[in-house]
This record gives structure tokens, C-alpha cells and sequence, in this order.
């Protein structure tokens, strides 16, 4: 059931700790808007000069309020921050918003002093946010512990940033969308955004959950928090750039960047990643309510050409289909519109809505009602006719009017259905425009925001969810080449034959074992083919003996692998690897491999363990897929054996929490069967 934060949304009594008369001090903005509730729970105002505050008698410390204190926030200068904590937790707190700063993100010290505090609060049975936040509200309970004031709705907001709140509160207000809960995580000393997730998924006032997060903690808790949702997450982060390649020591780490792993989490736990704030208030109106699309294929309406073949091109950029119309629908079309009408898709009323406004109601009845068409799209000037600037109506009018009714049509005929509508208006502020946004018809000023919040939507690729972490295997102290060959072999992979061998004797000993041809690898080596240390198709013990002493007089190598050359006919090279990050864990990567495998860039991420199932489904959505199921007569590969040996390499990885980076490239797979060719490994 995750942690209780009751006493954090619903306590039985609040105490504002620095509660002030002074504007300028963020206790004074607190206390301003906790006594706005002050009849749904006792609210005490704590000052230690005594006095009063905001008209109201100050306690000069909690103690001296004479009476339990169910939730304190705790607005006070750093030095003196401990001690008030201590005091509320004596008096019975079991909920503390630590509003104070100058901690963790300070550094070491303030760290330490912060972790103490944490240490503390748990070892009462308490719970803390912050510190270093902007405070909490709940707009269910009555509960106003934040600077702001945030309109009651159903969106739960999980923020490191108020300004970020702010502003995502005037973009929602024109979709008549607010907020249930307003949280500002701060330093997650105590309680942490998982925590905070969890809770959300569970309130009943909540029907969508936004999060901004710079820092997730711990990434792949929250991947699973969200999965385990039951409700829309909709994420906005920063830092996605590539800086955690930069140290890379594998092909799997280079290519490897933070946006892929947290677009990796957020596709594996069904998350909506967004990019700007604009972006999470499209994604929000879209989501308010149940309407899913049952696939990709969207109508578009239009009152103009131009305005539909824009539409139609953003909505395919977007992943979506505009499919043309079936002969019943276009049947049922032309039997309302005029014959200039286009009834193909777009479909484009071609100026009949200045005669009768009330063909924009029955046109899009009939789409909504067509089986090819999973959602529907209106776009062009629609609301024009009651805009009292700019448009061609106003108010009283008979085109102001129809289109009025039109309007209203159109939200009886969505009620009746579970079909996503969204609307793009040149006049989205209009009457007939707020007339479709009060009965929850999305409508957007910008075509690319309409498209994109028909995209969420829309059915995606399958959400696998995040695999638990399998437990940990006994650490491997070395990983030379051999060494991670061995352990990879044990662990089900399979490899061509291979011995070590550090002289020439050795080597033609080895050569003795298996026929050729051969393959010859310097072992010191982490890159071997990219600098050289690999000589392929050696066809017999001569050519063997003749690679090796070249070799050896060019590195000097104290050990070197001699293998059974791979069948490479019919073949493809797959790369499979695992990075561990630091705040999501072991992330895969499977793609396209060999020695080209940087230059090619055709991969795709995921959390490990990867299943077989799934891997089969990242292998199948590669830019070059296709060669996977044979091109110009060539026979397919096993795909199912690559998969499995995904399954295997990521399983591998996530039970050794001591490996930084492994992989195995290239993955040689081939009609019947696949066959690991090199592998490496780096410890953390």
C-alpha cells in the first residue's frame, strides 16, 4: 500500500512555524493562505516573538500552543530548523513541510545535516517534504500550504519547480482543468516523489498525475510506481542531454544517453514524456477523462482546404493515420453536405458552414460514427461565428447563433460516445469554442497542440512494464574476455569454441581441437577489431600460426583466444548490451551490431530484464527489421533465438550489480540459431 501520508493531505490540526506580518518572508505567504481553511481544522500561526500575526494571536513556539500539532510546516532560518523540527516532534507531528533551505543543496554538510534530520523524523513515525520545497495544497481537503492559489480539479502536481506550477495552472484554466493536489518535492530527504506517486494513484479526487523532476531518485521506483498507477502520468524533465556518455567505455555506454533511458522508462511503464510545460497541458486536456482511441486513425473535418491539408500533414508527422473515407461513410456525408463538399478525408465542407452552421454538428455525428475513423479532429474556423473580435458573427446574429447550436450538437453527440473529439479553432476563446471545452472537447489554438493530444490518446506500442530485478548473483571479481565469456556460457549463451593460449605451442595445440577456420583475438584489448587486435577466416594452423606472430609483434600480448570461425552465410549482426544507470539501474540496448554498430545507430532501449516477448518486440521495431525476415532471397533469421538471448544477456546483467557495462556484438544471428561472437564487460 506504500507509506501513510494521511497527515500530510488531511491532518486534524495544521501549526505554521515562522508565520509573519512581513510580506517579504515566505512564512508570511504560508500562513496567509493556510487560515483560509480555518474552519475545516484548527490552524495555529507560530512566531517566537509572540504577538500577533495576521490579526491573529502567535504561539511563540509549538509547545506553547497547549495542544497536539497534526502537521507542522516549518518556515524558519536554517540554524534554527533542527531544533523546530525536534519540538514538533514532540509534539505529536506525525507529518512536518519543511520549507527551509540551505541543506543537501548545499553540499556535504548540509547533506549530513539534512540526513540526520530524515534520520529522525522516520525513527518518530513521521513523515517530511523538503526540505528546501515551496510547500503542498489539497484542493480535496481544504488544505492551502503553498505561496499560491491552485483552482480545484482533478490534476495532481508533482513539481521541483513553482514557477513551473504557475504556469501550468494558466495553461490548464483555458481547458477548465485544475488541480486536486499540489506538492513541491524540494530535496525528497523524507518522502519522495515514488512516495508522493503512490499516494496519488490512490486518491480518489485525482484523475491524472503530472510530474516535473529534475532529480527522480530512484528512477526505476518510479517506472514501477507509474506502471502500478492505474492513471495517466504525465512526465516534464530537464537534463536528458548526453553527458553520461562521456566516459563510456563500451559501444552500449556510448550510445547510451540519460533521453534514451528515461524515454526507455517512461515507454516501458505507459508515462506520457513531454517537453515543455505547453506540452504537459495539452497532454493534460487530452487525458482528462476516459476516451481512448481503439487505434490510430483520425477524420479530419475542415471549413477550408488549407487548413485541412496542414492538419492532415501534422497529424501523420505526429504517428497518426488520415485514412480515406469508406464509400458508406462518404455516402452518408454527401447526403448532408453540398456537392462541393470533399467527403474523401479530409474532409472539407467547403465553405457550407457560413450558410448552415449546423452542418458542422451532423458532419461530425457521421464521423464519429464511422467505423474507419477512431478519432476525430476539427479544424479551421469554427468559433469564428460568435467571436466578438476577428471573427465574421458575434453574439446575436443568425450565424452566431447556428453555430451556438452547432456547438452544442456536437457536445451531445460526444457525450453519446467514446470516440476522442478534439477541436483546433482560429477562435478558441469564442462562446461556441467554451461551449465544446465545458463538455470536455479538447480545443486547441495551434494545430500541432491538437494533433499531439489526439497522439496521447491513441493507442501506443505495448507497455511491458518493468521487470523486477532478478537477485543478486555472486559478484564476478575479473572480467577479461574469457572470464565474461565463461560466465555468460554458464549463464545459457552460447559461443563458437574457444581456448586461451599464450604461446605458439598452445596455439597450434588449440588449433588441434576444432577444424577451421579460425579466429584470432588479442585478449588485452576492449575494443579488439577497432584497433586491430583481430584477424578473421583464418583457414588453417599456417595461417593461424602466420596471424599470430604478426599479431604478437604488434601488441605483445600476454594472452590471446583462439576460435572456431562462425558460419557468417545468411547471417545478421545484433548488438545486445546493458548499461547501468545511476538512478534508473540496468538499462539494455538491442540493435543492429558488427563493427558499424556507432555509425548505424539503429538500437532501441529498455529497462533489464528484458524478456523474450518483449526483445522480440524491440527487434521487430528496428529502423532495419526487415532484414531480420530475409531480403532478396535471403532466408530469415531466428528471431526468437536472438530473443532469448536477450533474455539471457539482460538477466545476466541485472544479477550483477557489479558490472558498469557489458555486452555481447556483434550477436551473429542466422536462420537456425544464434551465437554470441565477442563480448566485454567493465566493472563499476
Amino acid at each position: 500500500m506504500g507509506r501513510d501520508l494521511s497527515a500530510l493531505f488531511d491532518p486534524v490540526s495544521v501549526a505554521v512555524v515562522g508565520a509573519s506580518d512581513d510580506p517579504a518572508k515566505y512564512g508570511h505567504a504560508i500562513a496567509a493562505q493556510a487560515v483560509r481553511a480555518d474552519g475545516r481544522r484548527p490552524i495555529h500561526l507560530v512566531n517566537r516573538r509572540g504577538g500577533t500575526v495576521l490579526g491573529r494571536t502567535a504561539a511563540p513556539s509549538l509547545s506553547a500552543i497547549g495542544e497536539p500539532v497534526d502537521l507542522a510546516v516549518i518556515s524558519v532560518p536554517a540554524q534554527g530548523f533542527e531544533d523546530a523540527v525536534d519540538e514538533a516532534l514532540r509534539c505529536g507531528a506525525r507529518a512536518i513541510v519543511a520549507i527551509t533551505a540551505g541543506f543537501a543543496e548545499t553540499g556535504e554538510t548540509g547533506r549530513a545535516r539534512q540526513f540526520a534530520v530524515a534520520e529522525r523524523v522516520r525513527a518518530a513515525g513521521a513523515v517530511m517534504v523538503g526540505p528546501n520545497c515551496l510547500g503542498l495544497a489539497d484542493n480535496t481537503t481544504d488544505l492551502f500550504l503553498a505561496s499560491g492559489t491552485f483552482t480545484p480539479g482533478a490534476v495532481a502536481l508533482l513539481s521541483q519547480s513553482g514557477n513551473l506550477a504557475l504556469e501550468l495552472q494558466l495553461r490548464l484554466a483555458p481547458h477548465g482543468l485544475g488541480f486536486s493536489r499540489f506538492v513541491s518535492l524540494g530535496n525528497q530527504a523524507d518522502v519522495t516523489l515514488v512516495d508522493l506517486l503512490a499516494d496519488c494513484a490512490r486518491h480518489e479526487g485525482t484523475r491524472a498525475i503530472a510530474v516535473y523532476a529534475e532529480d527522480f531518485g530512484d528512477g526505476r521506483a518510479f517506472a514501477e510506481a507509474a506502471a502500478a498507477a492505474g492513471k495517466p502520468v504525465v512526465l516534464l524533465t530537464a537534463g536528458r542531454g548526453d553527458a553520461s556518455a562521456r566516459s563510456a567505455m563500451s559501444h552500449t555506454g556510448a550510445l547510451t544517453t540519460s533521453a534514451d533511458v528515461v524515454t526507455a522508462a517512461c515507454r516501458d511503464a505507459g508515462v506520457e514524456l513531454v517537453a515543455t510545460p505547453r506540452e504537459l497541458a495539452v497532454v493534460l486536456a487530452a487525458l482528462n477523462g476516459a476516451r481512448r482511441a481503439a487505434g490510430r486513425s483520425v477524420a479530419v473535418l475542415t471549413d477550408g482546404g488549407g487548413h485541412g491539408a496542414v492538419a492532415a500533414d501534422v497529424v501523420e508527422t505526429a504517428g497518426l493515420a488520415v485514412p480515406e473515407l469508406r464509400e458508406p461513410t462518404r455516402s452518408r456525408l454527401r447526403e448532408t453536405l453540398w456537392e462541393q463538399s470533399a467527403v474523401a478525408n479530409p474532409v472539407d465542407l467547403a465553405g457550407m458552414g457560413e450558410q448552415d452552421p449546423g452542418s458542422y454538428a451532423r458532419t461530425v455525428a457521421a464521423l464519429l460514427a464511422a467505423e474507419e475513423a477512431d478519432a476525430v479532429l476539427v479544424t479551421g474556423y469554427f468559433g469564428g461565428y460568435t467571436a466578438t473580435e476577428g471573427g465574421l458573427g458575434g453574439g446575436g446574429t443568425p450565424l452566431a447563433e447556428g453555430e451556438q447550436e452547432a456547438a452544442r450538437l456536437i457536445a451531445a453527440r460526444h457525450r453519446a460516445t467514446a470516440k476522442p473529439l478534439v477541436v483546433q479553432s482560429m477562435y478558441p476563446d469564442s462562446p461556441s469554442c467554451r461551449t465544446l471545452t465545458a463538455a470536455g472537447i479538447p480545443v486547441f489554438g495551434a494545430t500541432e497542440d491538437a494533433a499531439r493530444a489526439l497522439a496521447a490518446t491513441a493507442p501506443g506500442a505495448p507497455r511491458p512494464g518493468v521487470a523486477p530485478l532478478p537477485p543478486a548473483a555472486a559478484p564476478l571479481a575479473e572480467v577479461g574476455y574469457m572470464e565474461t565469456r565463461r560466465a555468460l556460457e554458464a549463464a545459457g549463451l552460447a559461443f563458437p569454441a574457444a581456448r586461451e593460449v599464450h604461446d605458439e605451442t598452445e596455439l597450434l595445440a588449440a588449433a588441434g581441437e576444432f577444424t577451421g577456420p579460425y579466429a584470432l583475438k588479442a585478449l588485452h584489448l576492449l575494443h579488439k577489431s577497432d584497433a586491430g587486435g583481430v584477424a578473421l577466416g583464418l583457414a588453417g594452423p599456417a595461417e593461424l600460426l602466420a596471424a599470430f606472430r604478426e599479431m604478437h609483434a604488434r601488441f605483445g600480448a600476454s594472452a590471446y583466444s583462439v576460435e572456431a570461425m562462425a558460419d557468417l552465410t545468411d547471417g545478421i549482426e545484433l548488438i545486445v548490451g546493458v548499461n547501468r544507470d545511476p538512478r534508473f539501474g540496468p538499462v539494455a540496448m538491442v540493435g543492429l551490431g558488427g563493427v558499424l554498430a556507432e555509425a548505424l545507430h539503429d538500437v532501441a532501449f529498455t529497462l533489464a530484464p528484458v524478456p523474450a516477448d518483449h526483445a522480440l518486440r524491440l527487434l521487430r521495431g528496428l529502423r532495419t527489421a526487415a532484414l531480420l525476415d530475409g531480403v532478396r532471397g535471403r532466408q530469415a533469421v531466428d528471431l526468437e533465438a536472438a530473443a532469448a538471448a536477450v533474455e539471457t544477456i539482460t538477466a545476466f546483467a541485472a544479477a550483477h550489480p557489479e558490472i558498469a557495462e557489458i555486452e555481447v556484438n556483434p550477436l551473429l544471428v542466422r536462420p537456425d540459431g544464434a551465437l554470441a561472437l565477442d563480448s566485454r564487460a567493465v566493472l563499476a
